[in-house]
């Protein structure tokens, strides 16, 4: 053991995104229910229950894909398998 010498480790190469990636996650998450909210309320104000849910349903589906982490590399791995794509 003592010939072994501690070698340092190599700073790690390319741009770390997951710091940015919550940023981006924090700044827009209020601001998008804030939206969801107005655009709700609209619709129900009108009555217009049919296109409510409608957006109701999208607002949903943007909401998972934007603030679920990782579901888009989970997906696109499960349509590449599904693909027999490795």
């Amino acid at each position: 053991m003592a010939g072994l010498a501690a070698t340092p480790t190599p700073a790690p190469t390319g741009i770390d995104t997951g710091g940015l990636a919550n940023f981006l996650r924090s700044f827009f998450a209020p601001l998008f229910l804030v939206i969801v909210s107005v655009v709700a309320l609209f619709f129900l104000f009108t009555r217009e229950i049919t296109r409510f849910v409608q957006f109701l349903i999208l607002a949903v589906a943007i909401g998972v894909i934007f603030y679920v982490p990782n579901i888009i590399e989970v997906t696109a791995r499960a349509i590449a398998g599904a693909l027999g794509i490795k």
